[in-house]
């Protein structure tokens, strides 16, 4: 059995998405058929719980448009062009003993992923994007924002995505992850729902005040919680 999230779009200024888990058969194996059968078996037992349509938000998509979403493939405007979402997430890291490594802004999504600096570094203290540096909390804020920033000037192709009631990404593992691609498509229907997204992305300091109290609400930021408990406890 495998545990994945599906995210939904919760239309409110103060709680934007829900994360909801789904625990499902899980086809062991790395093969590409093998990831198509977890989607398939995810997206079944969602659809018991009332959770449908979904659309796969991954290269693995059998959707065109979850293939275009994927960080992978869809690209945001720099200085230096057009990167792609993962590249610039990953070369915008910084950690206690190096970075950002922004030669990785020109090589392709997997190749960047899979660069042996971004594990040899030590701990991840933030990101610096073409020296616009991000804090690690809000903890999918730089993330987020990369995303929403490419996807921004499609706004009225992307009303699509309200056709589907929530957002899937098989390889996505809560357990060892925290960004989301799935998650980000969720946060952008409530942010086009309200018609905040431009006011949102108008500034730095105007997104993270936004999306911080969203963020406290989700699942990966229980650990900022619990200590925020334990310090009023002491």
């Amino acid at each position: 059995m495998a545990n994945r999230p599906v995210f939904i779009p919760l239309y409110k200024p103060e709680h934007l998405v829900d994360e909801v888990p789904i625990n499902f058969q899980w086809n062991s194996g790395f093969a590409e058929v093998q990831k198509k059968k977890n989607i398939v078996a995810l997206h079944d037992v969602a659809k018991s719980k009332g959770l449908f349509p979904l659309l796969e938000v991954s290269t693995k998509s059998d959707e065109k448009l979850g293939q275009r979403l994927s960080a992978f493939n869809l690209k945001i405007d720099s200085k230096i062009g057009q990167i792609t979402i993962e590249s610039a997430f990953q070369g915008s890291k910084v950690f206690k003993h190096g970075g950002p490594y922004t030669d990785i802004y020109k090589k392709d999504s997997r190749d960047a992923k899979r660069d042996e600096r971004l594990k040899q570094s030590g701990d991840l203290i933030g990101f610096n994007y073409f020296g616009q540096e991000w804090s690690l909390i809000p903890k999918t804020a730089f993330y987020d924002w990369l995303f929403l920033t490419a996807l921004q000037p499609h706004q009225e192709y992307l009303k699509r995505l309200f056709e589907y009631k929530g957002f899937t990404d098989i390889e996505f593992n809560p357990e060892k992850s925290i960004n989301c691609q799935a998650r980000t498509c969720a946060l952008l229907l409530s942010l086009l729902k309200l018609e905040l997204l431009n006011e949102v992305l108008e500034s730095q300091d105007s997104f993270i005040s936004f999306v911080l109290a969203d963020s406290l609400k989700q699942n990966h930021s229980l650990d900022i919680l619990q200590s925020q408990v334990f310090s009023v406890a002491l």
